[in-house]
């Protein structure tokens, strides 16, 4: 790969140019008219912008997109996450176009994309599943029949669905029928696709992931978990490795059958497999996501091993230079997602112009972020604008460290969630590691 187009924005955008320049390829940013000032459009090689703010006119842009990666001789385009990173029409496009998609193949992305597609992938591979419909629900007579079978209760959700949208949670049959109009109408806005498929409520479960890496070649390994239990409204806020939640046999269970899920499924690249885990340690399947992670960092720091490079050498056809029992895992990592909203007013995303800044440093922490002091964030994009992560030998000292950063972290000019994050670290049950989904909902309520 000579040249890669990031077809992104914000950190991610800058994460992978560094990666990038560090490998000595040369990188093309794309940005919106809104975007122009942006951290990414200075540290690219090259710069090009593809449109209006709005992202359905610019990063969801596929014609801008491929038309700029052929204006800039571009070989290879790397989606990042979010946008169209999981959209397996671009990764088609960009294969039709001679242009490298960084990440699984179209029909891969298809065949995972779809929640009742996924499910039976897994059966196949043996991979537990959560109880529910085998595939979409037919209408609301099936959906009836199904919620009797498998007992209240229930969660209805978007079979094209994804960041926690198109979800509800039906306690009892009176419920139903409302639950799934709004449901297929929610999935139909979202995913252009009204399809909803049914699966058992784990009440109060953990949320815990795999990273896994695919070659070209067959090879494929975990990373370990992390628990993205720390979560608002399906959104995580906080994820750290290892899991308090498992023990090694366990995680060693969950690990195989990632590898056995992605290999199953022919995946290439980076990919996460996710997990509920229930009170007595029952694992089960509830998606997978094509794409690299927001918190892919937390797994760097534990491993040594750079994701985003070991995507781009898999995409150039290279084999993965270690197997399983390569992988050594070190100390404990956490990540919080620093956003520009204000907790105290539900978490209303607050744009605006940065007046003043300090980053945190100091051993053992990493900043992954495209602000800077004067620099203005736009109202049209997600609120995320920084992620801390912290490295300690052992879960207390990352705490310890976690809680440094914070106290260091300055961003005048906006409202962040920076303080509603250090309520969370200095959290008892945080720290005693006594927590699950729901831990975000009790502390507020």
């Amino acid at each position: 790969m000579n040249k890669i187009l990031i077809a992104n924005r914000g950190e991610i955008a800058v994460r992978i140019i560094r990666a990038c320049k560090e490998m000595n390829i040369k990188t093309v940013a794309i940005y919106s008219e809104a975007d122009k000032d942006s951290l990414h459009t200075k540290l690219a090689d090259e710069a090009i912008c593809i449109g209006p703010a709005a992202s359905n006119k610019s990063y969801l842009n596929i014609k801008n997109i491929i038309e700029a990666a052929y204006i800039t001789g571009s070989d290879s385009i790397h989606p990042g996450f979010g946008f169209l990173s999981e959209n397996a029409q671009f990764a088609r496009i960009c294969r039709e176009s001679n242009i490298k998609f960084i990440g699984p193949t179209s029909e891969v992305i298809d065949l995972l994309g779809n929640k009742s597609n996924s499910k039976d992938i897994m059966k196949k591979a043996g991979v537990p599943v959560i109880p529910g419909s085998d595939g979409s629900v037919k209408g609301l007579k099936d959906a009836i029949l199904i919620a009797e079978k498998i007992g209240y209760p229930i969660m209805l959700k978007a079979a094209a669905g994804g960041g926690g949208k198109g979800i509800r949670i039906v306690n009892n049959s009176d419920e139903l029928e409302t639950s799934y109009n709004i449901v297929k109408q929610e999935a139909k806005i979202s995913f252009n696709d009204d399809e909803i498929y049914i699966e058992k409520f784990i009440k109060n479960p953990r949320h815990v992931e795999i990273q896994v890496l695919a070659d070209e070649h067959g090879n494929v390994v975990h990373l370990g978990e992390r628990d993205c239990s720390i979560q608002r409204k399906h959104q995580k806020v906080i994820e750290e490795t290892p899991s308090t939640a498992i023990d090694e046999k366990l995680r060693n269970k969950m690990g195989e059958a990632a590898v056995r899920a992605a290999k199953t499924a022919g995946y290439t690249s980076c990919g996460t497999v996710e997990f509920l885990v229930d009170s007595d340690r029952n694992f089960y399947f509830m998606e997978m996501n094509t794409r690299i992670q927001v918190e892919h960092p937390i797994t760097e720091m534990r491993t040594g091993i750079d994701i985003v490079k070991e995507q781009i050498k898999i995409a150039a056809g290279e084999k993965l230079k270690f197997k399983q029992k390569d992988i050594n895992f070190k100390g404990h990592s956490i990540e919080c997602r620093i956003n520009a909203e204000n907790p105290n007013k539900n978490f209303m995303p607050c744009p605006g112009k940065i007046t003043g800044l300090n980053l945190p440093g100091g051993n053992g922490v990493r900043i992954d972020s495209a602000i800077y002091d004067g620099y203005t964030i736009p109202p049209y994009y997600d609120s995320m604008i920084a992620k801390i992560i912290v490295f300690g030998t052992t879960r207390n000292e990352a705490i310890a460290k976690m809680k440094r950063a914070l106290e260091e972290l300055v961003i005048e000019g906006v409202e962040t969630n920076r303080d509603f994050l250090f309520d969370i670290i200095k959290n008892p049950d945080f720290i005693r590691g006594n927590f699950d989904t729901s831990f975000i909902e009790k502390m507020l309520f």
